[in-house]
């Protein structure tokens, strides 16, 4: 599979619109219509900004902190594969049960139901850009050929783009979803990201381990 192919699946499981769209119709449902289309558009341009600040200089953080690709990949790749078993079992999926993602919390949860940022924080950081997604990040850039890193970055910078318009579409339009929408729909859509995340995290885990350790191949 093509690497930019592998990179926009990874991120569309990983970000998962559908499920975090539970979440964010639980945090904006007594809001006014307006705002809650202007809290989507805000949350679409965080992602959005945030992805890009990452796949722009997330390796000079990661040559600052002295840390090897290959061990980034490999606690990167184990960092997806919990987060792609969380969705598995179906956490996150809806508004009842967003305290058990492990990025957000039931206490920041009913604080974001009082706040004016809610589409800042929780939903665009830590929920949808939050560290799943900017191992991701990482680790795909690393891998890129020094040659093409400028234009790899360039190609990320617009599946990122493309990520956030889908994103910020079906946040805009929650209130529709919020009547097309079934639980049960929710929840298989999100095992079914799950799945296919904890499937290219352990490809990634294993090219990681064989960076790591060349004797085992």
């Amino acid at each position: 599979m093509d690497a930019y192919t592998t990179f926009f699946i990874s991120m569309l499981a990983i970000t998962n619109p559908i499920g975090n769209l539970a979440i964010f119709i639980s945090l904006i449902k007594n809001k006014p219509l307006g705002e809650q289309k202007k809290a989507a558009v805000s949350c679409a341009l965080a992602i959005l900004i945030i992805l890009t600040i990452v796949i722009w200089s997330g390796h000079i953080i990661l040559h600052g902190f002295g840390i090897s690709t290959s061990a980034f990949q490999v606690a990167g790749a184990l960092v997806i594969i919990l987060l792609g078993l969380s969705m598995l079992n179906g956490h996150a999926a809806t508004s009842s049960k967003q305290s058990s993602n492990q990025n957000y919390s039931e206490d920041e949860h009913k604080e974001a139901q009082n706040s004016e940022s809610v589409a800042i924080v929780p939903m665009a950081i830590p929920l949808i850009a939050g560290p799943g997604a900017i191992t991701t990040i990482i680790i795909h850039t690393q891998a890129m050929p020094d040659d093409h890193i400028i234009t790899g970055k360039l190609v990320m910078t617009g599946i990122a783009t493309v990520l956030s318009l889908i994103i910020g579409s079906c946040f805009y339009f929650a209130s529709w979803f919020n009547r097309v929408l079934s639980v049960s729909a929710i929840q298989i859509t999100t095992r079914i990201m799950g799945l296919i995340l904890t499937a290219i995290a352990f490809d990634m885990l294993g090219a990681g381990l064989l960076s790591m350790f060349p004797g085992w191949a």
